[in-house]
């Protein structure tokens, strides 16, 4: 079937037959890592208890005590270099190459057969232990100990410091995006490891980010005739809207696949409906990415 066909057909697949999209990625991959995932940001919380450091635009590896994993499960094909002497706990991080640089990660991540020369522009930015038990304070000192252990190059405890006020963030994201930064993440240090997604951990970015599961192709019209048009798109809670910007003419000539999960950039939210407002397609997810990597 021609893609052009294809782009016609495939929003009847949006009736029912993705819906509950977490439920159905459970199901899909029962061995992904219950990892910490951030929420957003909102002024007005003390500072006093949280730890302050960089958000990585890099592809998060969660090394499982064995092999290195996506956060969705996926086994990450690492040089043996990169990972010799790791320990057999746990550590969570993300593969990160330098600021502005996510698509020589991702690219570097998703091939089958790993590139030496590649995967050495690479760090293993590590900023938790999952499996140690106690709070992210006592965390932090056993993360700091264990990178120490490691004593690879590309193996690096991410910074962490305290802020007194909402001024010294909100001057401290400045300084990061201007450089290039994507934003800056806040970590409860009184907090437990806790798999899904939570207030112990927020992202703080000049703009909104959040990811939802392609449910279907919507085709286009006028200069879009017989490529995409729009991405009917589903967020975990279940609400569905049409992803129609940010995509280059690539991108729309070969669409993200149904069934994977994208990120998008919007300004707050739709009263009422609670749909994000001016929302833009940014990327494929880094860990759902290997569809294209031998392209």
């Amino acid at each position: 079937m021609n893609r052009r066909r294809l782009l016609l057909l495939t929003p009847l697949l949006a009736v029912g037959v993705f819906r509950a999209p977490l439920a159905w990625a459970q199901r899909a991959n029962p061995g992904a890592p219950a990892l910490l995932l951030a929420g957003r940001y909102r002024p007005g919380i003390s500072l006093r208890d949280w730890w302050i450091s960089e958000k990585y635009d890099g592809v998060r590896g969660r090394w499982d005590g064995r092999q290195l994993r996506t956060r969705g499960g996926e086994r990450i094909n690492a040089p043996a270099w990169f990972t010799a002497g790791w320990p057999a706990k746990p550590m969570d991080g993300e593969l990160w190459a330098g600021r502005r640089r996510f698509e020589q990660v991702q690219s570097t991540v998703a091939r089958q057969q790993p590139l030496d020369a590649a995967w050495r522009e690479l760090r293993f930015m590590v900023f938790d232990l999952p499996a140690h038990p106690g709070s992210f304070d006592e965390r932090l000192r056993a993360l700091t100990r264990t990178v120490a252990r490691i004593d690879q190059t590309w193996v690096q405890a991410v910074p962490q410091r305290k802020l007194a006020s909402e001024a010294e963030l909100q001057a401290l994201l400045s300084e990061v995006v201007r450089g290039g930064g994507e934003g800056l993440m806040l970590h409860r240090g009184g907090s437990l490891y806790r798999g899904g997604r939570g207030d112990d951990l927020l992202k703080l970015t000049p703009h909104d980010d959040a990811e939802a599961r392609v449910v279907a192709h919507l085709p286009g019209k006028g200069k879009h005739t017989g490529r995409l048009g729009a991405l009917l798109v589903e967020t975990p809670e279940g609400r569905r809207f049409a992803l129609g910007t940010g995509f280059t003419d690539a991108q729309r000539a070969d669409p993200p696949p149904v069934g994977s999960w994208v990120t998008y950039h919007y300004r707050g939210v739709h009263e009422g409906s609670g749909l994000p407002r001016f929302a833009s397609f940014v990327r494929v997810r880094a860990d759902e990415a290997r569809y294209r990597s031998a392209r």
